[in-house]
């Protein structure tokens, strides 16, 4: 039988055409495209979610510790066996506060003594505020051997002294006592070497102030007012007023003074604008947001996500019990 010759190698491997290998090329860069694109939007995506994360946990931060000062304001339990017609320390008189806010930075608000000691000069800054309590081991964090009082820093607060009269069981005598109250005072700014705007706090047990929460871009406060003529026995809100308003509105004007018209403060109205650590968003129209006084900034200065958060706070120790 008389055997055929093997077919030659070009008969079994033949290269592919210039049409074939352009087609090849374009579909494997169309995937490619695909693929970067996908990788692309999802990193984006990643990074809108774990921004608003942050965000959000910054603002819990930041309202929660506000909400828990605020709620203390004006706390001075009655003492046991004090037998004066007022049976508490004597920490507060007609010309003390235990709120007072700004529309604006309190210009002294690092220096000043006490509350009615701060001046408010406005302006377009975020607004401060200032809040006062009597302070103990187990409304602040207590600190040292002995259980001290703190402020809003951690720091031990000075320990102040009063002479009441005490029942000892038989007679009234005066004592000697000892209290602590804290003058803790909040709000936006930053420093050399923080350079995000932060929530900070100045408290009284030491002479500098120190940053809270981060990326605090902006903070609000409106106080519910009881009218002028009802006195702190129930929370009557009249309306909500800024701390300007509380200075300057006909209602309140017959007051005696600034202490008296900051009485009628029962709630305050907590707004803070907090903002993505680091540019997130692709252009200026989704960088828009919705301010504390709801209105729409069509102009933000970057690309960095913002949100307002708010929430309302009564003063219950305001009200006796």
């Amino acid at each position: 039988m008389k055997l055929r010759p093997p077919r030659s190698a070009k008969h079994f491997h033949r290269g592919l055409s210039l049409i074939e290998l352009m087609v090849s090329l374009v579909i494997g860069l169309v995937l490619m495209i695909a693929v970067v694109s996908a990788y692309v939007g999802s990193a984006g995506a990643t990074r809108m979610v774990e921004a608003q994360g942050r965000m959000n946990e910054d603002a819990q931060a930041a309202l929660t510790i506000l909400a828990q000062q605020l709620r203390m304001a004006g706390n001075n339990p009655k003492q046991p066996n004090y037998t004066s017609a007022s049976p508490r320390n004597p920490v507060y008189d007609a010309t003390t506060f235990i709120v007072r806010g700004c529309d604006g930075r309190f210009s002294n608000i690092t220096t000043a003594a006490l509350i009615q000691d701060l001046t408010c000069t406005g302006g377009a800054a975020a607004d401060s505020i200032a809040v006062s309590y009597e302070a103990d081991a187990y409304n602040t964090i207590a600190t040292g051997a002995g259980g001290s009082a703190t402020d809003c820093l951690g720091q031990a607060l000075p320990v102040l002294n009063a002479t009441p009269n005490i029942w000892n069981g038989a007679a009234s005598v005066p004592t000697a006592v000892t209290f602590t109250v804290a003058d803790n005072r909040f709000y936006v700014g930053t420093t050399a070497t923080i350079v995000a705007p932060s929530l900070y706090c100045k408290g009284n047990g030491g002479p500098n102030p120190q940053p809270l929460v981060e990326n605090i871009e902006d903070l609000q406060f409106v106080y519910g007012t009881a009218p002028a003529t009802a006195t702190p026995t129930t929370v009557a809100v009249a309306g909500y007023l800024t701390a300007t308003e509380i200075q300057t509105n006909a209602g309140l004007a017959a007051l005696p003074s600034d202490a008296a018209r900051w009485a009628q403060a029962m709630t305050v109205r907590i707004c803070v604008v907090v903002r993505s650590e680091r540019p997130v968003v692709s252009d200026a129209g989704s960088a828009e947001y919705i301010k504390c006084d709801g209105t729409l900034n069509t102009s933000p200065p970057d690309l960095r996500l913002r949100r307002a958060y708010s929430t309302t706070v009564v003063l219950r120790n305001r009200v006796p019990s």
